[in-house]
């Protein structure tokens, strides 16, 4: 009968629209809440969200890019800003990060940093789910560019980026809050850079 027919049919998986991404997105908050980033996996937030787990790589590209939608709430997808910072000189490494994240900050709004650091420090779980976002994110980069202590450098390139946007989007202080990217590019990208690939001993 076509009742039957309708109601089998809406048994299966959900079809790969609008409400799957959504249904991803509070499926991955769930999880990576009970497990944090490392625990949690593409399959078990598929499972969750009642979706295939090509989806997640079909709507986000990665885990960390799903991470970032669902629980920091990132103005940019890590999966195709990895591409975009890989695009240039490795000497230039420092400025493309600096000025990256600057400009995707400052055209979001000072006020979706200020609910991350909230979040993070609000939350110890919250926190240890982006200690591992940025641990992942940069052990792709500092890798792709063949320097060692890759933990340390990671964890140097996260400091100066969160400090950064402490001063200029939190706590606001001049001439930092006000000033122009490129000044700041110019005077923190050489940080940055040096926490990539230089000598750091």
């Amino acid at each position: 009968m076509a009742g039957e027919d309708t109601t089998v049919r809406r048994r299966g998986r959900r079809p790969g629209g609008q409400d799957t991404r959504t249904a991803l997105i509070e499926a991955a908050r769930a999880v990576f809440g009970e497990s944090g980033f490392d625990g949690a996996t593409v399959r078990a937030i598929a499972t969750r969200a009642g979706v295939d787990a090509a989806m997640v790589n079909h709507w986000f590209g990665s885990k960390e890019g799903l991470f970032a939608q669902a629980i920091l709430k990132l103005p940019f997808d890590p999966h195709e800003l990895l591409a975009e910072l890989q695009n240039g000189p490795d000497d230039e490494f420092g400025r493309r990060i600096v000025r990256t994240f600057l400009t995707r900050w400052d055209g979001a709004g000072g006020e979706v940093f200020q609910a991350l650091v909230r979040s993070v420090a609000g939350h110890e779980q919250a926190a240890a789910v982006l200690r591992g976002f940025f641990q992942n994110f940069f052990t792709k980069v500092i890798g792709g560019l063949g320097s060692d202590r890759v933990e340390l450098r990671t964890t140097l390139c996260a400091s100066q980026l969160v400090g950064m946007g402490l001063v200029r989007y939190v706590a606001k202080f001049e001439p930092m809050a006000s000033s122009e990217i490129e000044p700041l590019v110019t005077a923190i990208a050489p940080t940055v850079q040096r926490y990539l690939t230089g000598d750091i001993d």
